[in-house]
């Protein structure tokens, strides 16, 4: 595949990202021949264009959150869930479903913004759970080892949780599914300022990622504090993953994709890395989020659903190419 430049990449993913908000206005259960001068505006600008800006920031959060996560961890198959927070958001939103009876569904703007606050709580209580196991930021395949055991661990009391209320599976099915379908301007406020947050704090510490592919020994050798960075990078991505499991569920395979698109396109270092996995990240949900709502309109797929099959696609055709015998 032929390299692309950097700023070349970035304008044709960015002008993806726009087509995709500008397509995803114009898709939706409700055609054009149905609409009426008065509901027209309401559901373009206050329902359909926060609902694909809403899914483009997703997105682009889950894809920074990628790049960090595989350049901390030195594994090209970390993902934004690698700690705990995917497991701790659905065991936070399992509970208060089982508590309370609340559904995602549901109207009601302060069950909304409950649920999100919940969501996000639970995704910071599935790191916090994992750095207390791990004993701090210093050993990496600790780190990871922690974050498996921390993620079975939950996933297994959502289970019960689910048990306990079968009542919730519905609701929990689009949680761990994802879902856009709730996005709205408050959503897009709240995840561009952590989005904005996250990707400072990986711009700050990207030299110490482009020193630890030198190896650990090498990074300390050259003046970087690696548990320092580790730590703010742990921070970093657990903001970008919460704030956008928070607001769309779980959605699999974009964090871990587009970091991978990226480097095939156009390697690069850390810095820019993060920058174009954002962009990339937003395209991919995006994308996933218009062909989601359009196959099989007036219904809608559940956009993981969407993402999973893409990514498990790109990936599988990934590993065929890469193990064919070369002629």
């Amino acid at each position: 595949m032929t390299n692309l430049r950097p700023a070349l990449l970035l304008v044709l993913l960015l002008a993806a990202g726009a087509a995709g908000v500008l397509a995803g206005v114009l898709t939706g259960s409700t055609g054009w021949a149905d609409l009426q001068d008065g509901s027209m505006s309401v559901i373009l600008w206050e329902i359909r264009l926060p609902r694909s800006l809403g899914a483009w920031l997703a997105g682009a959060l889950l894809g920074m959150a990628g790049a960090m996560a595989q350049g901390l961890f030195r594994n090209p198959l970390a993902d934004p869930y690698l700690l705990g927070s995917a497991s701790g958001a659905g065991l936070a939103v399992a509970v208060a479903l089982a508590l309370t009876g609340i559904s995602p569904q549901t109207s009601s703007l302060l069950a909304h913004i409950g649920l999100t606050g919940i969501a996000f709580v639970g995704t910071l209580v599935g790191v916090g759970l994992t750095l207390i196991l791990a004993r701090g930021v210093e050993q990496t395949l600790r780190l990871l080892l922690a974050g498996v055991v921390v993620g079975v661990v939950l996933n297994a009391l959502t289970g019960l949780a689910t048990l306990w209320a079968p009542d919730i599976l519905r609701a929990m099915q689009a949680f761990l599914l994802g879902n856009t379908g709730l996005l709205g301007w408050s959503s897009v406020w709240v995840m561009a300022a952590c989005g904005g947050v996250a990707l400072l704090i990986g711009l700050l510490a990207s030299p110490a990622l482009d020193a630890l592919t030198l190896g650990e020994a090498t990074a300390a050798s050259l003046g970087m504090r690696m548990g320092l960075m580790r730590l703010l990078l742990i921070g970093a991505f657990a903001l970008a993953t919460g704030a956008a499991v928070a607001q769309t569920g779980i959605v699999a395979f974009v964090g871990l994709v587009a970091p991978h698109l990226v480097r095939a396109l156009c390697p690069m270092l850390h810095g820019r890395l993060i920058m174009m996995s954002a962009a990339a990240g937003g395209a991919l949900l995006l994308a996933a989020d218009v062909l989601a709502r359009g196959l099989i309109r007036p219904q809608e797929l559940p956009v993981g659903l969407v993402t999973a099959l893409l990514g498990g696609v790109y990936l599988l055709v990934l590993m065929h190419r890469r193990g064919a015998p070369r002629r």
